[in-house]
């Protein structure tokens, strides 16, 4: 590193950050007594962990708690349990004694059972109980090896706070029974984690509240999700398949990754793959072109028209469709937060839904199709794939229900009239077109027209769709747009160097053959392989001066005669000039080298 300056010093610290930091940690850690260097480390990693759960959606909590301001509570909790015999002191660490505790009436490892009083417990889940932290001489501290610290004496370099058992930190499940209690009270109804921490960490949390509470059920129901999986295998650093939500975040959106995990059961294993992904995506397109066709439908006036439900047996079979829909999202709800369940029923509805307006001669129902766009948009919003968002207050209007302008909706006639001018535009130019009149210039006002609707407008968060019936318009997410016509680019960019690489590969032969044909038949075999030649060309003495074989003669004179018929074909294609035809060919190789050069940069 001395000997590494500038950029390069900063390149070398980089990557030897995580070895530099282990090795200072062995040799200098115990030095580190200050408190306010633990607070700004842990600090920066939860401004993080708050800026990633804002990008992902997720709410913020009611409450939140920092175990390091909860030490006076933690110890008074210590001591609590202490006091009614259940947890004894030894070397200014305290241990909740199991044999004690179970003495009571208590039963221990409820969630992951081993044996009586987990009398099953191994060796090493007791060490994962204890943490990295537990040190080698606990064992010997213990008078049950599976009871486990509820305070542990501080080593060297490690945060210690003064209490009366001597300096100390929290033991590794304390905390989360004391800020529980502490804000819910003695008794949970629900508690959830991921399936890894049934035992120790649920298991002691439970032991720990009720010795304190002095109860039998501290939390009535317990949710485990299972475990994250990178294309079917454990998210892990070992494996090396460990990914960042702000990676995650780099490639997909928050409501494709929220899409992507309701799909999937909430306690099983999440599988994060390039499937996963595509299918999520693929139901976000579903469920976004199928509000864009309900906004647009509940743009017009329908009120001056005929209402009610003009289309018979197939307004009834969606309404029932619809009814039914709600009934399977209920149900699966209600069965374990079947959200898998629920999302394939709604995304059957919108099937449905889609069948209905593309019956010929439909005239749908608006209000029947905005109540089935309205109900799915509040399932969404529960499992926030749409923002329902915190927002609290009356808002602009007076409760009528009239804050268009409040909403951007003012916006809406200027739209309107854009669109409609495009329209005209754009429908006397394919008029002018089939009439073969002023064919360049009626190509311009279109290629204008499509550049209004894929470049400026997007820009500005609005989507139109041509269709035989007129355009639709949708405003949405710049950004997401923005984002779409990157990814439309970058796809159409590879079908493009796809044909090019194609037709490269194509014209090359065409070089090569055009090469291969402009030589003479009589000169097909005039090298140094060979000595003397007939007057057609066939050669009939070797180099070395011995005859050429009857076999080979007839070779080589098949060979002349299908030479004569390529040399004839050149001809007439070039028109006796086979150099001009070479020399074009080559200029339109040299072309694709350099379209797929641009494509590539």
């Amino acid at each position: 590193i001395e000997a590494c300056s500038g950029n390069d010093r900063v390149i070398l610290l980089k990557a030897a950050k995580s070895v530099l930091a282990e090795k200072l940690d062995r040799e200098k850690g115990h030095l580190i007594t200050d408190h306010s260097v633990f607070n700004q480390h842990a600090r920066k990693y939860e401004r993080e962990f708050m800026e990633d759960m804002t990008a992902l959606g997720i709410r913020e909590p009611d409450i939140l708690t920092r175990v390091t301001e909860y030490v006076p509570q933690i110890i008074a909790f210590v001591q609590k349990i202490v006091d009614k015999g259940l947890a004894y002191e030894s070397n200014g660490s305290v241990y909740l004694s199991l044999d004690a505790f179970q003495s009571k009436g208590h039963n221990y490892r409820k969630l992951s059972p081993a044996g009586p009083g987990g009398a099953a417990t191994t060796a090493a889940e007791m060490a994962e109980g204890e943490g990295a932290l537990a040190g080698s001489s606990s064992g010997s501290e213990k008078r049950n090896p599976n009871d486990f610290a509820l305070w542990k004496a501080s080593k060297a370099g490690e945060p210690a706070w003064d209490s009366p058992f001597g300096p100390g930190r929290p033991g590794w499940h304390i905390e989360c029974s004391v800020v529980a209690g502490d804000i819910l009270g003695e008794n949970l109804d629900i508690h959830a984690g991921g399936e890894d921490l049934k035992f120790p960490h649920h298991d002691n949390e439970l032991a720990q509240s009720e010795a304190c509470f002095g109860c039998q059920q501290w939390v009535n129901y317990f949710t485990h999700t299972g475990h994250l999986h990178i294309e079917g295998l454990k998210m892990s650093k070992s494996l090396k398949n460990f990914i960042t939500i702000r990676q995650a975040l780099e490639h997909n959106t928050a409501r494709q990754l929220r899409i992507m995990f309701l799909l999937q059961g909430w306690d099983q294993p999440m599988n994060y793959s390039d499937q996963t992904i595509d299918d999520a995506r693929s139901k976000e397109t579903t469920f976004k072109s199928f509000f864009r066709e309900v906004e647009a439908l509940a743009r017009n006036d329908y009120l001056s028209e005929e209402v009610g439900w003009r289309m018979g047996e197939a307004d009834h079979k969606l309404s029932e469709a619809y009814l039914a829909a709600r009934q399977t999202v209920h149900e699966s709800l209600l069965d374990n937060f079947n959200t898998k369940e629920a999302m394939g029923a709604m995304l059957k509805l919108i099937n449905e839904a889609n069948q209905y307006l593309r019956l010929p001669n439909a005239k749908p129902s608006v209000l029947l199709l905005r109540a089935i766009a309205t109900y799915i948009t509040q399932i969404l919003k529960v499992f926030g794939v749409v923002n329902g968002g915190d927002d609290f207050g009356f808002g602009m209007g007076g409760g009528t229900g009239g804050d268009a302008d409040a909403n951007g909706n003012a916006s809406e006639p200027y739209i309107d009239a854009m669109v409609s001018f495009r329209d005209n535009i754009r429908n006397a130019a394919l008029e002018a077109a089939k009439g073969g009149d002023a064919k360049a210039a009626i190509q311009s006002i279109l290629k204008i027209c499509d550049g209004l609707r894929d470049d400026v407008l997007p820009k500005l968060g609005v989507r139109l769709e041509d269709r035989p019936t007129g355009t639709m318009w949708n405003l949405e997410d710049p950004e997401v747009m923005m984002r779409e016509m990157a990814e439309k680019a970058a796809k159409e960019r590879e079908i493009q160097i796809s044909k090019l690489e194609k037709q490269l590969v194509a014209r090359e032969k065409e070089v090569e053959k055009i090469k291969n044909s402009m030589v003479q038949p009589q000169d097909l075999f005039r090298t140094d392989e060979f000595k003397e030649w007939d007057e057609a060309g066939v050669p009939i003495t070797l180099a070395s001066g011995e005859p050429v074989s009857g076999g080979q003669v007839k070779k080589k004179k098949k060979a002349i005669e299908k030479q004569e018929k390529a040399y004839k074909d050149l001809m007439d294609k070039s028109g006796n000039n086979p150099q001009e035809l070479l020399d074009a060919t080559q200029t339109e190789v040299d072309a694709i080298k350099f379209k797929l050069s641009e494509l590539s940069l």
